[in-house]
């Protein structure tokens, strides 16, 4: 689907058009009981002298005997906000490289308030969750961490005595890594340790991989345990030496962080590894249309229900 924001919103500018573009998504072959799984499925058509007639879009299932919408299992459930503000919502986070905060969101969708604004943002990003990898990274893979928080010298004075230690104390880490020409991975690690680090490499890389990295000591000995490793050394001012260089991953880290200091301003360590599966979703799809990627979003959110008190990645 290749469409943009103006056809976007005359397409689907009721409930009902949004309601057809879910089940022709979530189910391109025809519907199925979110229940038992049954095909055995029949729409309950509201009759017209009907007293009592049953929300639209509902459906029965012929074999459990249990009635239930598009929504039902997905992050939509039990949501009251239009549906049609559901795919708009989603195709503006798709469609914005650097997120969209919580905030703006509210702004172009009103009536709409920020609690709702920002649980909807919560419930899109965890459709965005990286699944378990279908295969290893393989070819030439650059791994590096990068620690998400504002610089030293913009805090206030009694903040940096209290933090202490290193530029990166009181930051929380995220470890990555990307394949070159291919996808992106990575997630909060409590501590960037060797055993940490290797143990994530060992299983999302190939052996037969060739590692690049910096020159961090978490990362020596690695040669021994895939096709080759070589690191640059960042400390001595040295960035590429032929094929060894970590700027693809630089690359991704500074959008991410774009991405905070322009539309966030702040995140919570709790909720990191939500706003950097958004990004990572995004980057792996980044030559796909807006349309595409939408669709792809309202398809991964199914079986992935959300509630209120449950948004920490």
């Amino acid at each position: 689907m290749d469409i943009n924001l103006i056809e976007l919103a005359q397409r689907y500018s009721d409930e009902d058009a949004a309601r057809v573009l879910l089940e022709s998504t979530r189910w391109p072959d025809g519907a199925a009981c979110p229940h038992c799984g049954s095909v055995k499925v029949y729409r309950l058509e509201p009759k017209a002298t009907s007293k009592r007639p049953g929300r639209k879009g509902l459906w029965k299932c012929g074999d459990c005997r249990k009635q239930f919408t598009v929504t039902v299992g997905t992050i939509f459930e039990g949501s009251h906000i239009p549906l049609n503000k559901w795919v708009m919502a989603i195709y503006i986070m798709c469609a914005s490289k650097k997120g969209i905060s919580a905030l703006q969101l509210q702004r172009m969708l009103a009536p709409l308030t920020y609690k709702s604004a920002w649980f909807m943002c919560h419930r899109i990003r965890f459709a965005m969750t990286q699944e378990p990898m279908a295969g290893l990274l393989s070819g030439t893979v650059e791994v590096d961490e990068t620690y998400i928080g504002g610089k030293a010298k913009n805090m206030h004075a009694s903040k940096r005595r209290k933090l202490g230690g290193r530029g990166t104390a009181g930051k929380p880490p995220i470890f990555a890594l990307v394949e070159r020409g291919g996808d992106l991975r990575g997630h909060y690690v409590a501590s960037v340790t060797g055993e940490n680090l290797k143990g994530i490499i060992r299983e999302q890389v190939d052996p037969t991989a060739t590692i690049m990295s910096d020159e961090h000591s978490a990362y020596v000995g690695l040669d021994r345990e895939f096709a080759g490793h070589e690191a640059v050394g960042h400390g001595q001012g040295e960035y590429v030496r032929g094929e060894a260089y970590t700027n693809t991953l630089e690359g991704a880290f500074s959008l991410f962080k774009r991405q905070i200091v322009g539309a966030h301003h702040h995140i919570s360590p709790e909720h990191l590894d939500r706003y950097w599966d958004e990004f990572s979703w995004k980057y792996n799809r980044r030559n796909s249309t807006e349309g595409e990627k939408m669709q792809m979003a309202i398809k991964a959110g199914e079986g992935k229900r959300l509630r209120y008190k449950e948004p920490g990645g």
